[in-house]
């Protein structure tokens, strides 16, 4: 692990805290901002890393990558969202995050994103998910209904037309949540 301390940007404070505590445990400072004027300040000194939410509030975590990437150029970031779309995940690497996981994840799971693959797991037998395991038919909906209303540049009704369906249809089906994968 790292002495420089992590940068957790995250405006759940319950979820941060959670986090912080189990990085903690294993040998990882952190810092805790919950909003992007916060993460801005913070990540004004050297870190580790910085571990960014998708959805703070009133900010934008997509918004946040680059201003973040030029005050910590070689500090790896990883965008966490609770609602992951293949859409979002190209826009945040295109924007410069180093990574994009949904959440709920584990401090093994942020380290091994962050650092890349920990001792630990090799010792203990944990084996990654194979990357070909088929997704649910209503998450592959999701991410297509995303994937539409993305190249919509976010207007829902253009991506309702062009989907063929009603508009509040399609707002209904957004706002569920997809199914978690394995």
């Amino acid at each position: 692990m790292s002495a420089l301390p992590l940068l957790l940007v995250d405006d759940d404070a319950a979820f941060a805290g959670v986090l912080a505590r189990a990085l903690e445990r294993r040998g990882q400072p952190c810092r805790h901002a919950a909003d992007a004027a916060n993460a801005l300040r913070l990540a004004a000194q050297p870190l580790a890393g910085i571990v960014l939410d998708l959805k703070l509030g009133a900010d934008n975590g997509l918004a946040l990558i680059e201003p973040l990437r030029a005050l910590q150029p070689a500090a790896p970031i990883l965008l966490l969202t609770g609602y992951a779309s293949i859409a979002t995940a190209v826009e945040a690497i295109k924007r410069g995050a180093s990574d994009y996981r949904p959440k709920p994840v584990s401090a093994d799971e942020v380290l091994k994103a962050l650092f890349g693959a920990d001792e630990g797991e090799a010792e203990a037998g944990i084996l990654p998910e194979p990357a070909d395991a088929p997704l649910h038919p209503r998450r592959l909906e999701w991410e297509h209904l995303q994937r539409v209303l993305a190249e919509h540049e976010g207007n829902v009704s253009a991506a309702a037309r062009a989907l063929g369906l009603h508009r509040r249809s399609l707002q209904r089906k957004l706002a569920k949540k997809p199914i978690a994968e394995r």
